[in-house]
């Protein structure tokens, strides 16, 4: 081989490094809003949305003011029992209203949180930022005579990586968690196989480690035609849970079809509640 030949190939293998570690850089620096989908706005009155429900803040030890949806049972049989809904990383809370309505209606008394970041909330999100938010969330539950022992934790997607976390920190009744990830590095090598996620992710979510060594009841709910997070992740955290309580495979559906933000969950959710009442 020549040495102007060598001289080109040594050339292009530089550019290509340097392209790759541009790439790398941007991913490391803008990661996060590839993570969280915030919808900023402000929300309405909880009132204007939801019967009977009234707007609650929560108190971060960061020093934050929080937005967030109390909503009372209103059906006949009142368990005595509340939920936690930890949401995933797009919208607020104002998009899960039907679904605490649902909730609500089978006894359930409701905490509709939203993130820093989200719903017209100061503050940007962050791994150790959502657990701040929901240790104040369940801070804001006791206050409204709730305590973890009477509470259901329920995670949907990224929301699982929060209370898996927190019901290792505050152990609950129970804890549902909806399209539950094993780890968020495993969603991230599966959507971006030839990025090094695993090596460069901040915010980890391990959820399978927060779960290992924990007694709470757990129910994992997934859809089997799942595009964000691969079915195969959510089925692993089923077969790992050291107490799984009940698995629940909605054929057909994708992550964010109607159906996992309706009845037949909200049904599980309340099974789940009466039976560790």
């Amino acid at each position: 081989m020549t040495r102007p030949v060598l001289r080109r190939l040594r050339r292009g293998l530089l550019v290509v490094l340097l392209i790759f570690g541009t790439g790398v850089a941007m991913l490391w620096a803008l990661q996060r809003q590839l993570i969280y989908f915030p919808d900023s706005s402000p929300v309405p009155p909880a009132a204007e949305v939801i019967d009977g429900a009234r707007d609650v803040t929560l108190h971060t030890d960061d020093g934050l003011e929080l937005g967030a949806w109390f909503v009372p049972p209103a059906g006949p049989g009142d368990t005595e029992m509340a939920v936690l809904i930890a949401p995933g990383n797009g919208g607020n809370r104002a998009g899960r209203a039907r679904f605490a309505e649902e909730l609500s209606r089978r006894g359930l008394a409701v905490l509709l949180m939203d993130y820093r970041g989200y719903g017209g909330n100061p503050g940007s999100p962050s791994e150790s930022g959502l657990a701040a938010d929901a240790d104040a969330a369940v801070a804001a539950l006791e206050e409204l005579g709730y305590p973890p022992r009477r509470t259901v934790y329920f995670g949907e997607s990224l929301g699982s990586g929060v209370v898996a976390a927190l019901q290792a920190r505050r152990p609950p009744a129970g804890v549902v968690l909806r399209s539950p990830f094993t780890a968020l590095a495993d969603v991230g090598a599966h959507h971006y196989p030839w990025l090094p996620v695993r090596a460069l992710l901040r915010d980890r979510f391990p959820v399978v480690e927060h779960l290992a060594t924990s007694d709470v009841p757990v129910v994992v709910i997934y859809g089997d035609r799942d595009s964000v997070v691969p079915t195969a992740l959510s089925e692993r955290v089923a077969d790992q849970a050291p107490s799984l309580h009940e698995r629940v495979v909605i054929a057909g559906a994708d992550h964010n079809d109607a159906v996992m933000f309706g009845s037949r969950v909200a049904a599980v959710v309340a099974r789940l509640a009466r039976s560790v009442a």
